[in-house]
């Protein structure tokens, strides 16, 4: 999969999404756990920051499980939530491997990226976008 990044903008606040990151857990755009009105993947563009406030989008794209959201502030450089915890993994029944806090990764070339927060690795052995989990899982009926 490119690695896109898309930009969405109220003026105050800059929501960033990386779609080869995103592992479609629905929860920025569901009812009970999203802002519906800011994130609707039945429409085009599916980000409208116009949607809410600045504080409740921020507050929404820190509970992303894989990343794919950040934001930045229009006058800051972009961030991701900020984890000051131990380092955490669990195992999502028939989905992604989830490791939660500061963590780096080193690639097969020894290139190092650091990730905080949450970060989606793939358990299925399908995902386009190896290491990490691009909800293929759901494709292929991945069950363990």
């Amino acid at each position: 999969m490119k690695d896109i990044t898309k930009k969405y903008t109220n003026g105050e606040v800059t929501i960033i999404w990386k779609p080869a990151a995103c592992i479609h857990s629905t929860i920025c755009w569901k009812e009970a756990t999203g802002l519906p009105q800011v994130f609707d993947p039945r429409v085009k563009p599916w980000i409208k920051p116009e949607g809410d406030t600045t504080e409740n989008m921020i507050a929404q794209v820190n509970k992303c499980p894989s990343g794919a959201l950040s934001y930045i502030m229009n006058t800051d450089e972009p961030r991701m939530a900020e984890v000051e915890a131990e380092s955490i993994v669990e195992v999502m029944p028939d989905g992604p491997l989830l490791v939660f806090g500061n963590i780096t990764i080193k690639d097969k070339d020894g290139s190092e990226v650091k990730k905080n927060n949450v970060t989606a690795f793939c358990r299925c052995g399908q995902s386009g976008n190896k290491p990490y989990c691009d909800g293929t899982h759901k494709k292929v009926g991945f069950v363990g």
